[in-house]
């Protein structure tokens, strides 16, 4: 019995260490995207580097193009161009092939909910998002929420001409493990 314990106890400790070292991995990422972030901005607001317009607005996979503030969680979460694990690990994931602010199209941008989007539960409708790129800060409001299966990719498709800030996670929040369905938020430019 003895044993049986302290087996236990020892894959106890084991989990909790490859968690632990998860968690460090994923944290010194999103502050490596936010160096990056910071660095792409000062650079862009010096004129050091030529700012790229809303037209020319194209990232490579992987690169740190901006934050997402979110006033009502006090947060500022970097994006990523990419949804894959290596890009989500980073920060915010802004969904290839769907548009940027000022691109006349829908913006869906994703993360995941045991990181960056840990308390986005708590936002309502009415509040607010600025996403801050190279060529400037980009308001929304929030005007609804939803949510669908995980396997529904209904929701990504284009709103042209009209912006749209689609932000998604998995739902549920308090989920553990792979989560069956996502949490939809839709926000609408301020002009």
């Amino acid at each position: 019995m003895k044993k049986l314990a302290l087996l236990f106890i020892l894959a106890g400790v084991v989990l909790l260490s490859i968690g632990g070292y998860r968690y460090f991995q994923i944290q010194a990422a999103e502050k490596q995207a936010a160096t990056e972030v910071n660095e792409l901005l000062e650079q862009s607001s010096k004129g050091e580097v030529s700012k790229r317009t809303p037209e020319e607005f194209f990232p490579d996979m992987g690169e740190a193009v901006g934050y997402l503030h979110i006033p009502t969680l006090d947060a500022q979460l970097p994006i990523v161009e990419g949804t894959d694990p290596d890009e989500l690990e980073k920060g915010v994931g802004h969904y290839r092939g769907t548009a940027y602010p000022m691109q006349d199209d829908q913006i869906v941008l994703s993360g995941h909910r045991d990181t960056v989007f840990r308390n986005l539960g708590e936002v309502k409708v009415g509040d607010t998002f600025i996403i801050e790129l190279e060529y400037g800060e980009f308001e929304y409001e929030m005007v609804d929420s939803k949510i669908v299966d995980a396997d529904d990719t209904t929701i990504i498709k284009s709103t042209a001409p009209d912006e749209e800030l689609v932000i998604t996670t998995c739902y549920p929040f308090s989920y553990v493990g792979n989560a069956p369905e996502r949490y939809i938020i839709y926000a609408k430019p301020i002009y």
